[in-house]
């Protein structure tokens, strides 16, 4: 009698969302991305179908003031220059998707004008091929008008808009909504606010296949194993059949810049810039591992090592 190997069954699965849209879909992207659909635990094919591996996106942002000194002089001048920096990210790093975070919107820091952040979104657009997402500021005054005039400017493309907290998201909800565009609905490390998130909106009229879960993820050494465990208990959640918790998980990784073990001196941990690649890469591969179906990074080695462990472990990125 030939062995047949045991199977874990689960009632749902994660529910597939589109990311992006192409000109056939009336937007200006070379392609657009599908993040979720798997059936199964990450990376288990040998208990449920998983049509499309994790995403691997890379954030820009719009001022130099909240990137550290290491990873300026390693990834060069393009940080002065979100557009190119962009660039990069879409023609020579391997992204799957960009995410412009407009930090410089922050009334208390630059208070950059939203005509002058919708310009930058609008050359971002033009200048690069793959899908986008643009996050505020956190400033829930500035981001209610600018997240409608990004909205507004990127109409067809099928951008992703963030981040819609549980006291601030009809604005943003209103937002996408309006232009057919997806939300980052974001929770604090609690399973049951992520829940909540997802109710709020799914009651403001979100449609779930326009729904991301960021439900916050801890670098290295800033407590990963907390975030590790929140992520996995919603990956099992859906998996058991709570619809509610069937959007797929993004993951900001680039937070592992953040933490101070990554980046400072010390020659017996050798090189801070070499130490925060790997910082990030690991960060990354933790949150990817836990069930989140993508993330979200800023260096591209840090990438590249992570496309790595993906063919390891899967056999393909």
């Amino acid at each position: 009698m030939a062995f047949e190997a045991p199977k874990e069954k689960y009632q749902g699965r994660i529910r597939e969302v589109v990311i992006g849209a192409t000109k056939e879909q009336g937007g200006t992207r070379r392609a657009s991305i599908v993040a979720g659909g798997s059936g199964g635990l990450q990376f288990h094919r040998f208990d449920a179908e998983m049509p499309h591996l994790p995403l691997v996106g890379m954030d820009v942002v719009d001022t130099v003031r909240v990137v550290p000194d290491q990873l300026l002089s390693s990834i060069g001048p393009v940080t002065k220059e979100p557009v190119e920096w962009a660039k990069k990210v879409d023609r020579e790093w391997g992204s799957d998707f960009c995410v412009l975070k407009l930090l410089s919107a922050n009334p208390e820091e630059e208070n950059r004008s939203i005509e002058e952040c919708v310009s930058l979104v609008s050359e971002v657009l033009k200048s690069t091929t793959i899908p986008l997402m643009v996050y505020g500021c956190g400033i829930e005054e500035k981001d209610s008008k600018l997240m409608e005039a990004v909205s507004n400017a990127g109409k067809g493309e099928r951008l992703f808009l963030g981040l819609a907290e549980e006291k601030a998201f009809k604005s943003i909800a209103a937002a996408s909504m309006s232009n057919g565009h997806g939300i980052v609905a974001f929770s604090n490390l609690d399973i049951n606010l992520a829940k909540q998130m997802n109710i709020l909106l799914l009651d403001f009229g979100v449609k779930p296949e326009n729904i991301l879960m960021d439900p916050l993820m801890a670098a290295l050494g800033m407590g990963l194993e907390y975030s590790y465990s929140v992520i996995e208990r919603l990956r099992l959640a859906a998996l058991m059949g709570d619809q509610v918790l069937q959007m797929p998980i993004l993951c900001d990784c680039s937070c592992a810049w953040a933490a101070p073990e990554a980046l400072e001196e010390n020659p017996d941990r050798g090189s801070p810039e070499v130490r925060g690649v790997f910082w990030e890469a690991m960060t990354a591969y933790a949150a990817m591992v836990a069930g989140a179906d993508a993330v979200m990074m800023r260096h591209p080695q840090a990438v590249a090592r992570l496309r790595a462990a993906i063919v390891d472990i899967a056999g393909g990125a």
